[in-house]
C-alpha cells in the first residue's frame, strides 16, 4: 500500500469553508497520512496551528511574500515571540510559507522588492535561531533565494533543511538547492504535458531530491483545470485539495518509470528528511513503511 504526505497545502484558505475535515478525511481515505500546512501571515497563524491539532497534521509559521505588502515591521517580531511560544509544540515543524516572488510586476518594484528580501532575510535568521528546517516560495526568485540562503549560513555554511516549493527552475538552480541541504516540492504542474522543462527536471532529479505536495486549493492538475473558454461555458473550475497527491505522485512515479508503491515510500521518506518533526508525527504503517 501506498503512504503519501502534502508537504504543503493550505486547508484554512477560504475555499475550504467549513468543508475542511471532510477534505481531510477524503485525503485519509486516499493514504495521504500527514499534511503540513503553512501560514502566510500573523492573522492566520493560530488558524493553521488549530488546524494541524485537530487533523493530526502539522503546521509551519512565516509570513509570504505575497502578503509582506500588508505585513508590519512589528511582525517579524510577532513571529519571533510564536515561534518561542510553540518551541515546544511537535507540530510546528518548519518556518514558513517564506520566500520571494518576483512573478508579481509590482513585487518587482522599489520599495516591495526591497522588503520581500528584508523580510526573507529576517525570516530565514529566525529559522536559524530557532533550529527550525523553512518552506521556501520560490517563484521568478531561485537565484535570489540562494543568494539569502548563503549570506544567512555565513562563512561555516551549514547546511539547511526544509523544502523549495513548486520548485520549477533550471537544473543548475535544483542542484544548488540540493547541495545547500534542501528538498524540492513537486505538485500538480508537472501533469501537464506542455510543462516539458518541469517534467524532464522531475523525472531526472535523484530521487532523494523529491518531496510531493498539492498547494492545495491551487495548483490544480490538469483533471481539474478549466480553460476560461470552458468557464465561460458554465463549467466550475474544479478546487484542488490534499486527496489529488495520490494520482499526482503516480504521474510522477510513470515518468520516472517507477511503481507507485517506490515512489510513494521514497518521497515520504524524503519529507521525513527535510522535516525532521515528522518522523514523531507520521501514522506507524507509514514510518514503517519506509524503513
Amino acid at each position: 500500500m501506498s503512504y503519501w504526505i502534502d508537504t504543503h497545502c493550505h486547508l484554512d484558505a477560504a475555499e475550504f469553508g467549513a468543508q475542511t475535515s471532510l477534505v481531510r478525511s477524503r485525503a485519509a481515505s486516499e493514504n495521504v497520512v500527514h499534511c503540513v500546512l503553512p501560514a502566510v501571515e500573523v492573522a492566520n497563524f493560530e488558524a493553521v496551528r488549530a488546524l494541524a491539532h485537530a487533523g493530526g497534521d502539522s503546521y509551519a509559521l512565516g509570513i509570504h511574500p505575497l502578503y509582506v505588502a500588508k505585513a508590519l515591521d512589528a511582525d517579524l517580531a510577532t513571529l519571533d515571540a510564536c515561534l518561542l511560544r510553540y518551541r515546544d509544540d511537535p507540530r510546528l515543524v518548519a518556518v514558513g510559507e517564506i520566500g520571494l516572488d518576483f512573478f508579481v510586476p509590482e513585487l518587482c518594484q522599489s520599495p516591495l522588492r526591497e522588503r520581500q528580501t528584508d523580510f526573507y532575510l529576517a525570516q530565514l535568521r529566525l529559522a536559524r535561531k530557532h533550529g527550525l528546517p523553512v518552506i521556501l516560495h520560490v517563484r521568478k526568485s531561485a537565484d535570489p533565494l540562494l543568494k539569502g540562503l548563503r549570506s544567512v549560513a555565513g562563512p561555516s555554511g551549514a547546511p539547511w533543511q526544509g523544502i523549495a516549493h513548486a520548485f520549477n527552475g533550471s537544473e543548475q538552480q535544483a542542484q544548488a538547492f540540493l547541495g545547500l541541504g534542501l528538498k524540492l516540492g513537486f505538485g500538480g504542474a508537472l501533469t501537464y504535458e506542455r510543462a516539458l522543462q518541469l517534467r524532464r527536471l522531475a523525472s531526472k532529479l535523484p530521487l532523494e531530491a523529491i518531496v510531493m505536495e498539492t498547494d492545495a486549493p491551487d495548483m490544480p492538475p490538469h483533471w481539474i483545470y478549466k480553460t476560461a473558454l470552458q468557464r465561460a461555458h458554465g463549467e466550475p473550475q474544479g478546487r484542488n485539495e490534499p486527496a489529488e497527491l495520490p494520482r499526482i505522485g503516480a504521474e510522477l512515479a510513470r515518468l520516472r518509470g517507477l511503481s507507485t508503491e517506490v515512489f510513494a515510500a521514497a518521497t515520504t521518506r524524503n519529507a521525513l528528511d527535510a522535516l525532521p518533526r515528522l518522523r514523531a508525527l507520521c501514522p506507524p504503517q507509514a514510518s514503517h513503511h519506509v524503513g
